[in-house]
């Protein structure tokens, strides 16, 4: 009879920067849908004008969004070029 055997998990420490990193937008005062919904679509590839719409009203209606998620090194790409554009970051965070 074969046994199996679960190693345990490492810790985040250890697993360095793999795994999913979110990329968050907050809404804000001074940014209109139109200046989130083209910045969106400039820098996060895959993004539409109008996909860029639905995400700044979700952004609008809940207060936030995820607009990206992946691999660090690409999330802190992201959030520094949308932080740039003017756009209100949330602090990048593992999901």
């Amino acid at each position: 009879m074969s046994r199996v055997v679960e190693l345990p998990r490492a810790p985040d420490s250890v697993q360095g920067a793999g795994g999913r990193w979110l990329v968050i937008v907050c809404n804000d005062d001074h940014n209109t849908f139109d200046h989130v919904a083209g910045t969106l679509a400039r820098h996060i590839p895959g993004v539409t004008l109008d996909e860029g719409h639905r995400i700044a009203y979700r952004i609008h209606n809940s207060g936030l969004a995820i607009v990206w998620s992946g691999h660090r090194e690409l999330a802190e790409h992201y959030w520094d070029q949308l932080r740039s554009a003017g756009l209100t970051m949330a602090p990048l965070e593992r999901g």
